[in-house]
């Protein structure tokens, strides 16, 4: 019986395995808090990583952003090489690593102009390898803004992951990353837990305009009957915004359902407000739950 992630120690979280660890997200009962970070930036004083702060402040998972799997750049991370460089992460922080790998779609109408990005930033059977290989315990097959990332890309992203990457795979779009069509919808999602997903990504409400609660709703009342998770994302520089709009987020998710919160990487130094990551997790969890996950050692 996996031991909820909320409540797990370091020693615990390096022994699951990805089922374990998806049974032990499940298990917190929507407590759990993600952070999204952009590596490859300073953090907020050289010779530290922002994942070490994102955990600090209360975050139960790391996911990486913008970087290169093939040739990774992370700040602050100090000797590392291309091998190392998730086992050092965990080392720091005791948390699960995870990944942005971006399903591009070249065919894709766009609203914008198009972004490109490295091969080792794009989802595809060789970085999913790699992701193998460097130890990661999650992917997210998900687009940044303007990078041509549609819906029929993801579904087919998750199909390749699911044959070649052997840990948790997030699946969904955070906004419409450049793309004219719906961002989400539950015939959508469907399609992502029909092709292997183990967690959906829904736009947190109040983020994404016209993504109503009624259809957050919908989709995490699917996902959940297939017995797959839901992780909501503020994926729309509102993880800058006001104490206020982060908790009033944080408690319309909880009330949908949704088993993971992510918070997003549009900050000054590549990360949230470190006050919000804080902000979001009181809200969610209460102080004691908050506290005990910053406080609790990684040597535990």
């Amino acid at each position: 019986m996996a031991k909820r992630l909320v409540s797990a120690n370091a020693s615990d979280i390096i022994k699951m395995s990805a089922e374990e660890l998806k049974n032990s997200i499940k298990a917190s009962e929507g407590r759990v808090v993600l952070t999204e970070i952009v590596a490859t930036r300073e953090a907020y004083e050289p010779g530290i990583t922002g994942a070490e702060i994102a955990c600090a402040f209360g975050s139960n998972m790391v996911l990486l952003n913008g970087v290169d799997i093939f040739s990774p750049v992370i700040e602050g991370l100090g000797q590392y090489d291309d091998n190392n460089f998730v086992e050092l992460l965990k080392q720091y922080t005791g948390r699960p690593i995870g990944l942005n790998l971006e399903p591009v779609d070249t065919e894709s109408d766009m609203l914008e102009d198009r972004v490109v990005i490295s091969k080792g930033r794009q989802a595809s059977k060789e970085t999913f390898l790699r992701a193998n290989e460097v130890g990661l315990d999650f992917v997210c097959l998900t687009g940044n803004p303007g990078v041509g990332v549609s819906n029929e890309a993801v579904i087919n992203a998750v199909k390749i992951a699911k044959e070649n990457f052997d840990g948790l795979i997030i699946a969904g779009k955070m906004h419409g990353a450049g793309v004219n069509e719906p961002v989400i919808t539950v015939e959508i999602a469907k399609e992502i837990i029909d092709a292997g997903a183990d967690i959906i990504l829904v736009p947190s409400i109040g983020s994404v305009p016209g993504v109503r609660p009624e259809q957050v709703y919908e989709v995490v009342d699917y996902a959940h009957s297939k017995d797959i998770l839901v992780m909501s994302a503020i994926g729309t520089s509102q993880e800058t915004s006001d104490s206020e709009t982060i908790k009033r987020m944080a408690i319309d998710n909880k009330i949908a359902g949704v088993d993971i919160q992510h918070i997003g990487d549009a900050g000054y130094h590549g990360m949230s407000i470190p006050e919000n990551i804080y902000d979001l997790s009181v809200a969610i969890r209460g102080r004691r739950h908050t506290i005990t996950s910053m406080s609790r050692s990684i040597n535990r």
